[in-house]
């Protein structure tokens, strides 16, 4: 029978609240301990979830043409040093449905008040047959954090499994309070049970 590794105070790796380290760890291993930007524009996380940038977040063409029916821009607002300045008039053009939230990429900002919110938008993109891209300034931190609620939320994905999938497909860098609010909300999800009904990863 296969024993559970138990650290110094007995406390078993699966039961262990896990920390921001522990995840930058899994982020950075693809690259030996480096952490990257992300080399492409965007990148299918997950079947029909798009992480990307602002530059593709504004190519309205472009996004018709993937096939992009729902947009998330988890950095709204006019700063654009720091934020994306898209609004739903111009994607109505397109038939493309937008919800935005003015997150900063600060470790002080609490981003996880949206998630919920942001889980159900993107579930109810891709209930609906729908595809929707996720993005923020870069495509790494905010938008990288609410694709990694969605899929502890919604897929019933741990912490650690979630950002090995989304790692596989991008290079994401959310900053040290980003990953300590998914770490929380792991530890929320855990004790209610949340994780035990995973679903197949298709």
């Amino acid at each position: 029978m296969a024993t559970k590794d138990v650290d110094n105070e007995g406390i078993s790796e699966e039961d262990r609240p896990y920390t921001p380290e522990d995840l930058l760890k899994i982020i950075n291993a693809p690259s030996g301990g480096l952490s990257m930007l992300p080399s492409d524009a965007y990148n299918e996380v997950y079947p029909n979830i798009l992480l990307g940038e602002e530059s593709i977040a504004k190519q309205r063409v472009q996004l018709q043409k993937l096939g992009v029916t729902h947009v998330l821009n988890t950095a709204e607002g006019k700063d654009d040093g720091y934020h994306v300045h898209t609004n739903h008039v111009m994607y109505r053009k397109v038939n493309i449905e937008y919800l935005g939230i003015p997150a900063t990429d600060m470790m002080s900002f609490n981003l996880s008040k949206y998630f919920n919110k942001c889980a159900d938008y993107i579930e109810d993109a891709l209930s609906n047959g729908g595809k929707i891209l996720v993005n923020c300034k870069v495509g790494a931190s905010r938008s990288a954090t609410i694709v990694l609620a969605f899929l502890m939320l919604k897929r019933h994905l741990p912490v650690q499994d979630a950002v090995r999938l989304v790692r596989k497909e991008r290079e994401i860098c959310p900053n040290d309070g980003f990953l300590q609010q998914l770490c929380d909300l792991n530890e929320i999800l855990k004790k209610k049970g949340h994780f035990k009904c995973t679903e197949e990863i298709r």
